[in-house]
């Protein structure tokens, strides 16, 4: 369960940067493509999707409520870790919009 625990502190962690940065693209002080706003919208049914999938999948199997629950974490965390990663890249304009 410790494992469940790191991996979910670490989502939410992840998912906390990136609303931040999101919202400091939409204020013009972080580097975010244009694309940005349908992105946030639109990637959050797949993920929700491969993290359901994968657990019922796992509970199914049979497997222990932990391993169901870290099943669940790693699409969402795939998904966190990535977009982090992504506009972490891209960085701060100082106040000037990205064209």
């Amino acid at each position: 369960m410790m494992s469940v625990g790191v991996q979910t502190a670490q989502m939410m962690a992840e998912a906390q940067m990136v609303m931040t940065m999101r919202l400091l693209g939409m204020a013009g002080f972080w580097a975010v493509p244009p694309s940005e706003n349908f992105r946030m919208i639109t990637e959050k049914p797949d993920a929700f999707m491969r993290s359901a999938y994968a657990a019922s999948t796992a509970a199914m199997e049979g497997k222990r409520p932990d391993q169901v629950a870290q099943a669940a974490i790693k699409p969402l965390r795939r998904k966190t870790r990535a977009n982090s990663k992504r506009l972490r890249r891209a960085g701060p304009t100082g106040g000037r919009k990205k064209t």
